[in-house]
């Protein structure tokens, strides 16, 4: 991840901004209404172009179950979680989040919000938790969090072997091989289109470490934005793979032989649209003491963390050592292993850094709730005027003796 830039996804279409829902949008006859639950699944419900604006004003009724993590773990919501079969909340579609769907020109998609009833949101509205906390940040201490999502993913092919189905890895290729891109460069090239039309940024794609395993790195953004391109670049990629005959899956570990796929975050601060992150003149660890803070509010509570953002059971075996995915508690410059990495782009000076990132980040957490929990955690910290521990640098017996990293 190379720089701290906004970018857009799809085109703002606030109501208000138009004298009617189509001055922006050509008229398509289906639009899907799309909500993330606890698990990360992408969910959906699909209405007649017609009923846009009725369903803007009312909103669609859904069981609060639906949030819940059902037919991912059980079909039964816990109990005291308060996503039972009781109640009714409504969604309500975020027309500034719509956008023409590329590979199915007849159809548009949007986010929504759920809410207890029109311009009242549900308590437990992921996207409404997410607001509550950037504003927070924002009131306090005048930040804008910037994010970049890396998307990590395999392209499977299905195989009859014994008169059954498996899916396969599409190659057997290595880190950064070109005949990997060469195998899946059709695919890959219609991802990267796809996400262009949509004004979402692509930083670069790269053939990944395991077999079959692929990377796409999206441009920075403001948080909110960046999580709709996040949902957006999935909802791509793994049409395309279909369009393809293909499958792509974003499961934390799609094999016990073969390294995970996470969604590695990329963070930064800014004020004044001025990245704050970075040191202005002499620093401890080339960060300034507002990053540092942060930061530092994000390692003391990242076991608590990963209940948010590596939630499934899967995230776990892939968070394991010597696979550069964060299985010490600690952070470091430039370590890959770490959980928490400072980072220095091309074009900086190598004693400063302008962000960090954080590994512990999969497809099975509801983006919003897990990038939520890091902004919070980043804002005890700023309270709190916390300060880091020594960086690690190696995770040799002794080294973690040394420094007690767990």
């Amino acid at each position: 991840m190379d720089k701290c830039e906004s970018s857009s996804v799809g085109s703002s279409c606030e109501e208000g901004n138009y004298n009617s829902l189509d001055e922006a949008f050509k008229p398509v006859p289906f639009v899907r209404i799309l909500w993330i639950d606890n698990s990360g699944i992408h969910r959906c419900r699909v209405i007649p172009r017609e009923r846009l604006s009725f369903v803007k004003k009312h909103g669609l009724g859904l069981s609060p179950a639906c949030l819940a993590a059902l037919s991912s773990v059980s079909n039964c919501p816990a109990e005291g979680s308060n996503l039972g079969f009781t109640g009714m909340i409504r969604i309500i579609p975020d027309l500034s989040t719509r956008c023409i769907i590329p590979w199915e020109k007849q159809q548009e998609m949007t986010l929504a919000d759920m809410c207890i009833e029109p311009d009242k949101p549900w308590e437990y509205c992921p996207r409404e938790v997410f607001r509550r906390v950037t504003k927070i940040l924002k009131d306090e201490f005048d930040l804008v969090v910037n994010v970049g999502f890396e998307i990590e993913f395999y392209l499977l092919k299905s195989v009859i072997k014994n008169g059954k189905e498996e899916w396969l890895p599409i190659d057997k290729t290595s880190y950064c091989s070109t005949s990997g891109f060469d195998v899946s460069s059709s695919i890959l090239e219609d991802i990267v289109t796809y996400l262009e039309t949509m004004n979402i940024t692509v930083e670069q794609v790269h053939a990944e470490t395991g077999k079959g395993q692929f990377e796409v790195v999206l441009g920075y953004a403001e948080a909110s934005t960046a999580i709709a391109s996040l949902i957006y670049a999935r909802e791509v990629i793994k049409s395309v793979a279909r369009q393809h005959g293909q499958m792509a899956t974003f499961v934390p570990k799609y094999a016990e032989d073969e390294d995970g796929s996470g969604s590695h975050v990329h963070i930064s601060l800014s004020r004044n649209g001025e990245n704050v992150f970075m040191a202005s003149g002499d620093s401890k660890y080339g960060m300034s003491k507002i990053g540092e803070s942060f930061m530092a509010g994000v390692l003391n509570h990242l076991p608590a963390i990963l209940a948010f953002t590596a939630t499934h059971p899967l995230s776990y075996e892939h968070l394991v050592p010597k696979t550069k995915n964060a299985a010490y508690l600690c952070w470091g410059k430039e370590n890959t292993e770490a959980p928490l990495r400072t980072a220095s782009p091309p074009g900086i000076a190598d004693d400063f850094v302008n962000h960090f990132e954080i590994k512990a980040f999969d497809a099975c957490t509801n983006p919003y709730i897990g990038l939520a929990s890091i902004i919070i955690s980043g804002v005890d910290g700023l309270r709190k005027d916390l300060s880091l521990p020594k960086p690690v640098g190696k995770f040799s017996q002794v080294h973690r003796m040394y420094y007690n990293v767990l």
